[in-house]
């Protein structure tokens, strides 16, 4: 048997593990090792195993992922997210659809602070969900804007996904951060025009809110001059190269925590959930890239990645029709499987072929991430739906039926950052050169 048929088979093999529930990390770890001894040696794949679990948990550069977790973890469990509802809803809740508007908002700038994606629609489950309720809000408009804006966490810096993308292709974390920023904003407006057309055909669906005075409305804007400062901060230091994303992570979750503890919002409980929350995902991630770093070195010895670049390179077809192909696949696997998981399994594999097809690697990333943000929403997985269903105990069909609507809206995304990449690439092109 060829080293590359022996490479199809464990890929096809890994799949059917985890559809057994199997976590993701321990199925890539256990298919790298029996490959790797198949193909080469038990005492190689032992010393391999040990090597890739050692040199991921002790490398420096890796630490900047549990340090804008554990950013995120103190944004989420203080009230900042909180306040940042309150003001944005002083200043949109008397717009028809002002609340669901609010919630696309303030998850916005929220995540703009926090790393975490999951925590964006864990704190706006429990927050902007009653705020809607009280209002006669439908809860397909309400639920399917919380489930769809958390999404921005995907390319949203302080993005995870994007850290992992970065350290996986050897890619610059600070570009990567600066290339999701045009995007993201172009995604929630998108959501806001979905919003406003909804309301206009179905207005029974988003009562108004009460109109806020300009008093109140101008005291919302020190909260969200806060978080402009903090991200700031933390993008500006690593566009300008004056500190490593590391550094970056450890000022903003510094930042956060002083900010917490000036409004008397830290203590004991508050300090042990962070730090559990942190740990909790933090090791999920390692874990998951060095599940990636095995399973890859197994890849790389079957010759698969490359094969494949070069096969598709040569393929007598417009090398746009082989992005499709590529971008079909992540959708599905998104689908099926954690977003962040599949990302980690399957970019060794395409990266190559986007690279060998002359597209850019900044790009690449962008996109796939907004293809997986698409893929976390639509069956038979959707984590985002599924966390937001388990929160509010809403059915299910109630959900899909909200998400559909926004579903549109990042396909219209996805389209316009496939036709026209310095969508992504302008930004980073302009403040760090190309």
């Amino acid at each position: 048997m060829s080293d590359v048929s022996v490479g199809i088979y464990a890929i096809l093999l890994l799949l059917a593990l985890f559809l057994t529930g199997l976590e993701m990390a321990y199925c890539m770890i256990l298919i790298g090792f029996f490959g790797f001894t198949f193909l080469m040696s038990f005492s190689a794949a032992s010393n391999l195993v040990v090597k890739d679990f050692f040199d991921n948990f002790t490398t420096y550069s890796y630490t900047v992922i549990p340090l804008f977790i554990l950013m995120g973890e103190f944004a989420s469990n203080s009230n900042i997210a909180k306040r940042l509802y309150i003001g944005a809803h002083r200043w949109f809740g008397h717009i028809p659809g002002g609340l669901a508007m609010t919630t696309i908002a303030g998850a916005t700038a929220f995540k703009a602070m926090c790393g975490s994606t999951l925590a964006t629609v864990g704190t706006f489950s429990n927050l902007a969900m009653p705020e809607m309720d009280r209002y006669n809000y439908r809860k397909e408009l309400s639920a399917g804007t919380i489930a769809s804006v958390s999404t921005l966490g995907m390319i949203l810096p302080p993005s995870t996904v994007l850290i992992i993308y970065g350290l996986q292709v050897e890619q610059s974390i600070g570009r990567l951060f600066i290339a999701g920023i045009v995007p993201s904003i172009m995604i929630a407006i998108l959501f806001m025009a979905v919003v406003a057309g909804w309301v206009v055909v179905r207005p029974d669906i988003a009562p108004k809110a009460g109109r806020a005075s300009w008093k109140e409305k101008l005291a919302a804007i020190p909260e969200a001059l806060v978080i402009l400062i903090v991200f700031g901060i933390v993008i500006g230091g690593m566009i300008t190269g004056f500190f490593s994303p590391t550094e970056a992570g450890t000022i903003g979750t510094v930042a956060i925590f002083i900010l917490a503890l000036v409004r008397a919002e830290v203590n004991k409980d508050m300090i042990i959930r962070s730090f559990k929350g942190a740990l909790k995902t933090s090791i999920m991630v390692l874990m998951l890239i060095t599940g990636s770093a095995i399973f890859g070195h197994f890849l790389a010895i079957t010759e698969i990645p490359m094969i494949a670049a070069k096969w598709a390179s040569s393929l007598p077809i417009p090398g746009t029709l082989i992005m499709i192909v590529i971008i079909l696949i992540y959708l599905i696997g998104g689908s099926i499987m954690d977003d962040l998981a599949f990302m980690v399994l399957a970019t060794p594999i395409f990266f190559p072929t986007a690279v060998e097809l002359g597209y850019d690697p900044i790009w690449f990333g962008i996109l796939i991430c907004v293809t997986l943000m698409i893929g976390g929403l639509i069956p038979p997985i959707a984590i985002y739906v599924f966390i937001l269903g388990n929160i509010t105990g809403l059915p299910f069909k109630t959900i899909y039926k909200g998400v559909i609507p926004f579903l549109s809206a990042l396909i219209v995304a996805l389209i316009l950052l496939f036709l026209f990449p310095q969508i992504a690439l302008w930004l980073p092109n302009l403040l760090m050169g190309k």
